[in-house]
């Protein structure tokens, strides 16, 4: 699709704000930003004067079409919780892109996101990044695997706990870990040594978890509590993985071990109640703790932990408890798609990017701003018209 986005005051985010500054997009992906662009006269354009202009933003961890809304049991899909290894399952097989959570995203501006597992295994399985807008997941699909997802703390010992099996305690949810990369290294090993075209039985779980210890998928790991965190940075020392930690409820706490090992976090739900032990220390000062301490973050929702259409709101209060305005804006944009390996295809406004975009009446870390227009891939797919937002229908095609 082709468009011409012009007038707007306009945030890269990977550079500085243009003032009267233009978007060009051809055939989905951005062409030019600037001041002084030309722009085709085939071209259709958007008047965005008195606007701001931004990349759509990236949610990092979220449930969206496998925790479906208002659906219960019927749309529960998030956690296969029979098998502490999940490490073969999908979140891709799983997603329905009917949910309404996809229409919320929109209105708030989001226009990726990384879909993952639950966090009731141990080991929850493949996450995949997902444009918010399509017929299907196959349509909507961005790129597949983007990490695997796993679990320390509370929730894999609770819900084994309550099933009388391994793990019940923290010490059997690290044993479940080393179990699986330690026969993931054996695997690895045999398959090497079977040589080229020799008959060798496949094991889809070991596969995935050899990409892990490969450096080919990085490994997302839910901890809340910092004794958990130590935990996350323990295991990935022993195996050598790439580590991004989840959550980081008390981050804030080793935010300088976090930043010494260089791994990011992707923090949040930040507008929730301490409705478990874990999340005592939950706070809106985190974000900036660890942005100052050289931490690389995200910002997440955890949708639908908390709705997806509030992510700017939760960098907004961030914003008000010590995370630097740029930063706050990074960590829904550019920061989210650099930690799960997107920043090639969005998460700024950047020549060769798709053309993933959100039109908004003013700054949106202010909370009485409006997404008005959302453009994926040059595409116009929700605007804000008459006191309501209208969502293109991805499932209507002409006969």
């Amino acid at each position: 699709m082709n468009v011409a986005i012009t007038g707007g005051y306009v945030v890269p985010v990977a550079g500085e704000p243009i003032e009267n500054g233009t978007v060009l997009i051809l055939d989905g992906k951005i062409a030019a930003v600037g001041a002084s662009v030309e722009v085709p006269t085939d071209v259709p354009v958007v008047d965005a004067a008195g606007a701001w202009v931004l990349p759509g933003f990236v949610e990092a961890h979220g449930h969206l079409g496998v925790h479906e809304e208002g659906e219960g049991w019927a749309g529960q899909d998030t956690n296969e919780m029979t098998d502490p290894n999940g490490a073969r399952l999908k979140a891709l097989d799983a997603i329905n892109p009917a949910d309404l959570g996809f229409a919320d995203a929109l209105s708030g501006g989001v226009t990726t996101a990384v879909i993952k597992p639950g966090s009731g295994n141990v080991i929850g399985g493949q996450t995949v990044a997902v444009k918010c807008w399509g017929r299907t997941v196959d349509d909507m699909l961005l790129r597949d695997p983007v990490s695997v997802k796993s679990a320390l703390g509370e929730n894999p010992k609770r819900v084994y706990g309550d099933q009388k099996k391994l793990p019940s305690t923290r010490q059997g949810v690290a044993a479940v870990i080393r179990d699986a990369f330690t026969k993931a290294q054996d695997y690895a090993a045999r398959k090497a040594a079977a040589g080229s075209g020799e008959p060798f039985d496949r094991d889809n779980t070991l596969e995935v978890l050899s990409k892990v210890l490969d450096g080919t998928l990085p490994w997302c790991q839910h901890c809340h509590r910092a004794d958990d965190i130590a935990t996350a940075l323990r295991l990935a020392d022993e195996f050598g993985y790439r580590l991004i930690v989840n959550h980081g409820t008390e981050g804030h706490l080793v935010a300088d071990l976090l930043a010494e090992k260089g791994v990011p976090v992707v923090v949040g739900p930040l507008f929730t109640t301490r409705s478990k032990v874990e999340l005592r220390s939950r706070t809106l000062r985190t974000p900036g703790v660890l942005a100052r301490a050289g931490v690389e973050i995200a910002i997440t929702t955890d949708h639908p932990v908390v709705p997806i259409h509030f992510l700017v709101h939760q960098a907004t209060l961030a914003v008000k408890e010590g995370l630097d305005p740029r930063v706050a804006l990074e960590s829904i944009t550019v920061n989210p798609a650099r930690i799960m390996g997107l920043d090639d295809r969005v998460g700024s406004l950047s020549v060769g990017l798709d053309g993933d975009v959100v039109i908004w009446t003013g700054d949106p870390l202010d909370v009485m701003s409006r997404a008005v227009r959302v453009f994926v891939e040059g595409r116009e797919v929700y605007r804000w018209a008459d006191g309501e937002g209208v969502v293109e229908n991805p499932f209507y095609r002409e006969p």
